[in-house]
């Protein structure tokens, strides 16, 4: 491995000094003189108001959400309980041997969509549940939580924190649904290796009912735009981020800072995406509970040091999430503000997590459904609300934001607001913005990857060439700006929605089929379990 590392840096240094010699000016025009249609038509805004516009791909978001939260009744509220006992490994018995082995179920297990994959009749895969939504968490809690928050409270005000909650709420259906086709339509490999995600579900499952070649093209171009975002949005832009965070704490005034960032975080995610999703999701389940948990803590000791002005704070959320409190747009620019920030937040719809769910260990497709629907719950309801809580109550006196005026650079204003409180919490703050970058990059590694192997076949090879290629683009995006390939890849990831939603919504009756499946078993496992503690009551 240290070979490879040493040719990649060997191959990387004289193509940086190129890229520094080429003005990020001149990449990006030439860039975006080729890309720029492509990103105008995903993000093509509807007209919603006078004042106010709706990007047509958030509309199939949210219209999604909206339709797998009727259609599974509600199973963002009713499975909550469940999947929080699955993650405890309540059930991990008849995941792993099926209902119809220990309690002599009628109707077993089959597992028919891949029963070609077998390598044998225990339950496949390479990761555990805490694993699997800790990877999957690992691509969605970042930047936009710490950032993208901020960005959107100085557009829509303090009332778009109830909008963007709502949209976690709806965005926990969207996950439960495209997580639980990622587990059903996988593919095992003979050497245990798991591949999976939309572009499985889409080419398997629409081929079942009779639409194969309608879903191979929807699987092709998931594939594609995987591949884009995992080196713009999921690597590039994660890396030019905590390299800018690091060069102003540190205040370092070299022109190849950047570039020596990018090679120091390059070798350690080459040292982690090489082991695979295994290592992948060993790592995760460390680093994103420490990192958010720490956050999250911070955002409790500035909460309790002002207690006081917490339901003033709810009060103010209210309100201005029915009234606009006088933002352009009013009410309508204050939801789209908010659902927008809470959609884009979760990447619920988008069909990401599936490639990451989709490697649990388990005979039941829906157990991992359920646990995916805790994803949004964590990422947005938690995370992006406590950092909107933090910034109204410390801008109550209005020192740092005025509402309704935008800002950019969002990292700043919200390492202010956590300043007035902790001071040199910025400090803290740029450690977890570089954490989240580092763990946001090592998942959409993984999700680039199998959109890679998709399209270009299984192997080793084919492994090493995406994963030499994505190294390259952690040291490029940490040396240049480049906005408009930033963007596009942007573009990318949310291109992913169109074929996810269509395929999804198509599957919704056997994602139906396979959480009465799963239920039935959890429940004959607790019928199981009252009939012994009767038998023991009866012999005492």
């Amino acid at each position: 491995m240290k070979k490879y590392l040493l040719s990649i840096f060997t191959l990387v240094f004289p193509f940086l000094t190129f890229a520094q010699e080429t003005t990020s000016e001149q990449i990006d025009r030439v860039f975006k003189d080729y890309t720029g249609w492509f990103v105008d038509a995903i993000f093509y805004e509807i007209p919603f108001s006078e004042t106010y516009k709706i990007p047509w791909v958030l509309i199939v978001l949210i219209g999604g959400a909206l339709f797998f939260t009727v259609y599974f009744r509600f199973i963002n509220i009713t499975g909550f309980r469940t999947a929080l006992r699955v993650v405890q490994g309540k059930y991990e018995d008849i995941e792993k041997h099926g209902a119809d082995t220990l309690y002599g179920d009628p109707t077993p297990n089959e597992d028919h969509n891949i029963i070609e994959t077998l390598r044998d009749d225990g339950a496949h895969g390479e990761v555990s549940h805490f694993q699997a939504l800790t990877a999957a968490l690992s691509a969605t809690v970042g930047l936009g939580n710490i950032a993208g928050v901020a960005v959107a409270l100085s557009i829509g005000g303090p009332g778009a924190t109830f909008w963007m909650i709502l949209a976690g709420l709806l965005g926990m259906a969207s996950k439960f649904a495209e997580c639980t086709l990622g587990v059903k339509y996988r593919d095992v490999g003979e050497d245990g290796t798991v591949y999976g995600g939309p572009m499985y579900y889409l080419a398997k499952g629409l081929k079942e009912k009779g639409m194969g070649v309608f879903g191979k093209i929807l699987a092709v171009l998931f594939a594609i735009f995987v591949i884009g975002g995992s080196f713009g949005g999921g690597n590039m832009f994660q890396a030019n981020q905590a390299a800018a965070q690091f060069i102003k704490l540190f205040d370092f005034e070299s022109s190849n800072a950047g570039m020596y960032f990018g090679i120091v975080m390059a070798f350690i995610v080459a040292i982690v995406i090489i082991g695979g999703i295994k290592r992948i999701a060993s790592v995760t389940e460390k680093v994103v509970p420490f990192m958010a948990g720490i956050y999250v803590l911070a955002s409790l000791v500035i909460l309790g040091a002002n207690w006081s002005l917490i339901d003033d704070a709810f009060a103010l959320i209210y309100q201005g999430a029915f009234s606009g409190l006088g933002i352009a747009g009013g009410l309508v620019g204050v939801m789209i503000q908010g659902i927008r920030r809470g959609a884009f937040s979760n990447e619920a719809g988008v069909g990401s997590a599936a490639i990451a769910h989709s490697a649990v260990r388990t005979k039941y497709p829906a157990s991992e459904g359920i646990v995916a629907l805790l994803e949004p719950f964590v990422d947005t309801v938690v995370i992006c609300t406590m950092t909107a809580l933090v910034i109204v109550i410390t801008n109550f006196d209005g020192s740092f934001m005025e509402y309704g005026v935008p800002i950019k650079k969002g990292v700043e204003l919200t390492a202010t607001a956590f300043d007035t409180v902790i001071p040199h919490f910025s400090i803290v703050l740029t450690i977890a913005v570089i954490l989240f970058a580092f763990s946001t990059m090592i998942s959409w590694s993984y999700y680039g990857m199998q959109g890679w192997v998709y399209l270009f076949g299984k192997g080793k090879i084919t492994d090493l060439v995406y994963k030499f290629l994505f190294l390259i683009f952690v040291v490029i995006g940490s040396s240049i700006s480049l906005g408009a390939v930033i963007d596009f890849s942007d573009a990318m990831i949310f291109a992913m929605v169109v074929p996810n939603i269509i395929g999804v919504v198509l599957l919704s009756p056997v994602i139906s089929r396979e959480l009465k499946k799963y239920m039935k078993a959890i429940g004959i496992k607790h019928d199981a379990l009252d009939e012994g503690a009767e038998d023991l009551t009866k012999h005492m």
